[in-house]
């Protein structure tokens, strides 16, 4: 007798297999809130997601301004100027700014404002 598996048990299975091979690169903000997957790459220590200085970022009228400096973030090497309009923000988890660079300090991956300002 042959036993056919069922196609949910296949999926299932799939499923642990993909989550067993694939590692979660998503990490925690020193808050302990975790970062989004798609944002970050990296882990706690290497991450390319930090919170920023609040005096770092501005509101105005189509969107928020983000006035990085040296040490600000712990992958930013030199000042950088990024605007993201209204709207493609992202509500932080802790109330804080933050900001994901990723491939590099130049570019700007995700940004996470306070909710009340999301």
């Amino acid at each position: 007798m042959t036993v056919t598996p069922s196609i949910a048990s296949v999926i299932s299975f799939a499923v642990i297999s993909i989550g067993l091979v694939v590692p979660s690169r998503a990490h925690r903000a020193s808050s302990g809130w975790t970062y989004p997957p798609a944002c970050c790459n990296g882990n706690d220590v290497g991450g390319d997601c930090d919170a920023i200085p609040s005096r770092d970022v501005s509101k105005g009228r189509r969107g928020f301004s983000v006035f990085l400096q040296p040490g600000d973030h712990h992958l930013a090497t030199r000042n950088h100027k990024f605007f993201i309009p209204y709207g493609d923000e992202i509500p932080s988890g802790d109330g804080n700014y933050h900001i994901c660079l990723h491939p590099t300090e130049d570019n700007l991956n995700c940004f996470f404002a306070p909710p009340e300002n999301a």
